[in-house]
This record gives structure tokens, sequence and C-alpha cells, in this order.
């Protein structure tokens, strides 16, 4: 009997591609994704449940579908997509619904994206985060406190339920030819922005070797919390200059009205990445290979695949993207209407 997994998220950029990866593989047998919002990308076994933002229905699905794995990808980590109290409804609320459904119930394996965010960003931090590591200083961004408290949900569940795998998995910075985050959409300005006196090193993550590393874990179902970030420090100089760009110094004090100025031109920087820009970050990810993972790409592959793709959608040109929508998918496969022709 193969596994019958939850996703959560499923409406979300990561969701969608944890489902689509989960459904080639033959071991899974049943894969239910739970959002307010449908999948953007075509999904053929998985099954969407709509649901509000803190999961309230959860406990029903879990009772019903008897799941023994959940994935949880519905975590906000961008602080630029919504309001405070919205991402802690999402963040908080939501989590604590999950384990409350996961509790005395079939599931025995839970994987929780969580974010590099949680360490925190002073200039006394080491150079190398293990998982291990205290934070120097209480969270003070409100991304930072809502991972935090969802974090320690996850400590208090794996401790309570000792019969249940469950695994965290820390996410550096992520960069991709899909995924739009911050930092990515500050390197493709015409000009990187810069704090003025900083050149902190930075490690990335490429969006493929997320989805692997959440198969990862649930394939080889690990237990514990796991940094994933590709090998290397880059120094912030290093990375626009990989993208063939140059840097323009933000002032190091009255940062927040240049910010708020940026941002009414569509260039949001948010607090916890201004702190990224003088002081930088760097995970240990040494117990993930350990356990046997390999990543695809380096800090530095990273950023050159990332800015190789948006110079091949430059030299494309723009085009219009179709979006994956269920009706639609349904009228091409059952209409009359269309004409069926032999291959």
């Amino acid at each position: 009997m193969g596994k019958r997994v939850l996703v959560t998220g499923l409406g979300t950029f990561w969701g969608a591609r944890v489902a689509k990866a989960l459904e080639a593989d033959p071991g899974v047998d049943v894969i239910v994704g739970l959002d307010t919002r449908e999948p953007l990308l075509e999904l053929e076994r998985t099954e969407y449940v709509k649901s509000d933002e803190n999961y309230s229905i959860l406990s029903r699905i879990v009772e019903a579908t008897q799941v023994d794995t959940i994935v949880h990808t519905f975590l906000v980590v961008d602080s630029t997509q919504m309001r405070g109290r919205t991402m802690h409804e999402i963040n908080v609320i939501g989590t604590m619904n999950l384990f409350a459904a996961a509790t005395d119930s079939s599931v025995r394996t839970v994987v929780v994206k969580s974010s590099s965010y949680v360490y925190g960003c002073e200039p006394s931090d080491p150079v190398w985060f293990t998982e291990e590591t205290p934070r120097q200083k209480p969270p003070k961004h409100r991304v930072e406190r809502s991972l935090t408290e969802v974090e320690s949900y996850v400590r208090d569940f794996a401790v309570d339920n000792p019969h249940v795998a469950v695994a965290m998995l820390r996410f550096s910075n992520v960069l991709g030819p899909e995924l739009s985050t911050p930092l990515s959409r500050m390197l493709e300005l015409p000009v990187v922005p810069h704090v003025f006196g900083f050149d902190p090193r930075f490690q990335f993550v490429h969006e493929d070797d997320v989805v692997r590393a959440v198969l990862f874990v649930l394939d080889h179902e690990l237990a514990g919390v796991f940094n994933v970030a590709g090998d290397g420090l880059l120094p912030w100089s290093e990375v626009a200059g990989i993208c063939g760009k140059r840097t323009v110094p933000l002032p190091p004090i009255g940062q927040g009205l240049v910010t708020a100025a940026l941002a009414r031109l569509g260039v949001d920087i948010p607090p916890e990445i201004v702190d990224l820009l003088k002081y930088g970050r760097g995970l240990d990810n040494g117990r993930l290979k350990r356990a046997g993972f390999d990543y695809t790409h380096t800090s530095a592959g990273a950023v050159q695949a990332f800015i190789e793709s948006l110079r091949l959608k430059r030299t494309v040109g723009p085009k219009a993207e179709y979006q994956y929508e269920r009706e639609v998918e349904d009228f091409f496969r059952r209409s009359p209407a269309v004409v069926r022709r032999p291959r």
C-alpha cells in the first residue's frame, strides 16, 4: 500500500510543484491538496479541496482520507505579499490547526517547509548557522516572529508525538526561473540596490533543489531540522556581478523613507531584506548532505541559472503564458464540441 499524502498550500508556487512531483512517484497512491484557491499547474492525480486561510476544515479532511503523510508548504515567507494579521492567520493559526488534525490520527510523517529567517540577521551572527545555533536576539520583524512561533509548535508536536516522523526544512534564499521573491526582483532591476558601507555574503538554493529536498526527506522518512542551501557564500557585489549589474547604494540611515519611496515605484524591499543586505547569512548544509542529499546547484550556480533564464526570456520576448484552470481543461477533455484528431 502506497503513501497517502496531504499537501497544504496547493494553490501556491511550492504546493503545486510538490504535488506535481508526488504524482510522478508510483509509491504514492493518494494526493489531496488544500488551499483557498485552485492550483495554477495541471495536476492529474491530485484532488483539490477548498479551505479557508487557517485550515479549519483540516481535521475533517485528515479523518476522512486517512492520510499518513502531511507536507506543509503553506507558510508565507515573503512579507510583501500581505498584512501582518493575515500572515499570522496563515502561518500560526493554520499550523496550529494542522497539528491538531495530525494528533491521534493516521498521520505518521509531517514535513514543514520553513525558512532561514528564523535565525535572524545580526552583526554578531556566526559565519555559518547550524540547525542548533540560536538566534542572537529576539525576532523583530513580523515574518520572523510568525515563523519562530510556527517552529515552536513543530517542536512541541514532535515531542508529544514520538511515533510521527517530523521534519522541518529551513530554506535559504531561493532563486529560480519561475519564482518571484524580493531578492529576485531586486536582481532584475537595471541596477541592484545595496546598503552603503556593506557587502554581505549571501547563500542561495535553486528552486529545483527545494522540491527535491522535500521529496528526499519524504522518501527517506527523515526526522529533525535540516538547513537547505547551496554550497558557498557570495558577496552581494559578486551576486550583482554574475547578473551583469552594477550596484547603487541605499543610505545607511533613513532607509525606511528610501524603501518606502522604492515601494511606490514597484520595488518593495521589506525590513528583513534590508537586514540581510547589511549582514548576510550562511547556513551549514552538512546535515542533509550527510543523509545522502545531493544538490544540483551551488549558490553561484543558482544565481547563474537564474540570470540565464531571465536573459533567455528577454531575448525570446514576452509571451502570453497560459495559467492552468480546471474548467478549461475539463472542456478540452470532455466537450463533444472538441474535434478529436488521430495521433
